[in-house]
């Protein structure tokens, strides 16, 4: 069993920065691939950004590569986004995943930290 708990969402305005977390609990975190989703309303969660168990590895989507950076500190059991240039697209709820080694899939969830982004 994982836990994963997102953090630092909140309201800003188009062209600012801002930085989510998300605390894994549970499950020997090097073990666990990664990622980032998000999922405005009326629209499927989609890939945002993600990482290997090592932080060797990254991966992003067309759409935040550039202006987003995945990151994560085992030692902490913590995984981060950093978002700048912020665009009013970005706004949606932002998930944090895990996934176990040898799959594809994510198997672990977090209840999302809601991102606005202001025009």
């Amino acid at each position: 069993q994982v836990q994963l708990v997102e953090s630092g969402g909140r309201l800003v305005q188009a062209g600012d920065s801002l930085r989510l977390s998300c605390a894994a609990s549970g499950r020997t975190f090097i073990m666990l691939r990664m990622a980032w989703f998000r999922q405005a309303p009326g629209k499927e969660r989609e890939f945002v950004a993600g990482i290997a168990w090592s932080g060797g590895a990254t991966d992003y989507s067309d759409s935040v590569k550039g202006r987003f950076t995945i990151s994560r500190d085992n030692a902490k059991k913590m995984l981060y986004l950093q978002m700048n240039s912020l665009k009013p697209e970005d706004t949606a709820i932002y998930y944090c995943a895990a996934g176990r080694l040898a799959t594809t899939t994510y198997d672990y969830w977090g209840q999302g930290t809601q991102v606005t982004v202001s025009s």
